[in-house]
């Protein structure tokens, strides 16, 4: 009896905002409105750059700007706060899904070489408020969030150990695709040896994803057939 080769599984991480999905800037508004109900003010993102960046983070920048406390228990009381307001703006903006993206995770999902999971800048809760909003975040049983770190680069690990852990295998970096939009998503990849896949449907153009040294660059995930082919690589 002839035996059936094993394809070796892949891990797919994928990034959020700006990937899968954009939230008509809910989350850029909850953000300022969690600013404003703690301190009060109008506030912006004037000098604080957050594409690919952490939540922690973002809360770090936006309170240390403003003078205000900004070690972990003033973060957490301030990302609280956002999540509330989070939940309130997501019905009220335009958002939704990128172009190809439902397609490509719904055929992902059926092929048993591959796991999908999260590598994201957001805290888990407002992760899964915006992945719920827009019908996908059955796709994704694990990942690793703002919770984990602060720090964009060192999200990587967190995500490799739950694959372990529920898959019961080690992925190494070759067998692992970190799928974003900016080039803290690329530096997030090379960070933990991964092929770094970057698509220009977000605030930097495919060039500036070139530039900083994607592995493959799309203009969006509208050709399905693209995406795969290069996973079989």
């Amino acid at each position: 009896m002839k035996s059936v080769a094993i394809r070796p599984r892949k891990l797919l991480l994928w990034d959020i905002d700006g990937t899968l999905l954009h939230t008509g800037e809910a989350g850029k508004i909850a953000l300022c409105r969690a600013m404003d109900k703690l301190h009060g003010g109008k506030s912006d993102f004037q000098g604080i750059e957050i594409g690919g960046q952490t939540d922690k983070w973002i809360a770090e920048q936006l309170l240390g700007r403003e003078g205000k406390p900004n070690g972990p228990e003033e973060i957490t009381r301030f990302l609280d706060v956002y999540v509330e307001c989070l939940a309130e703006e997501l019905p009220r903006r335009d958002g939704g899904l990128h172009l190809g993206v439902l397609g490509i995770l719904e055929e992902a999902h059926q092929r048993t070489e591959l796991v999908q999971a999260l590598l994201t800048g957001n805290i888990e809760i407002g992760a899964r408020l915006k992945l719920t909003r827009y019908g996908v975040n059955h796709f994704f049983e694990f990942g690793a969030f703002s919770d984990d770190s602060s720090i964009r680069n060192e999200l990587g690990p967190y995500a490799r150990r739950r694959a372990r852990e529920r898959h019961g295998e080690e992925f190494p970096p070759e067998r692992i695709f970190v799928i974003g939009d900016t080039p803290h998503d690329v530096a997030c990849a090379r960070a933990i040896g991964a092929r770094a896949i970057a698509v220009a449907t977000g605030s930097f153009t495919e060039q500036q994803l070139r530039d900083c040294g994607a592995d493959a660059v799309f203009s969006d995930l509208a050709h399905p057939e693209a995406f795969f082919q290069l996973l079989d690589l």
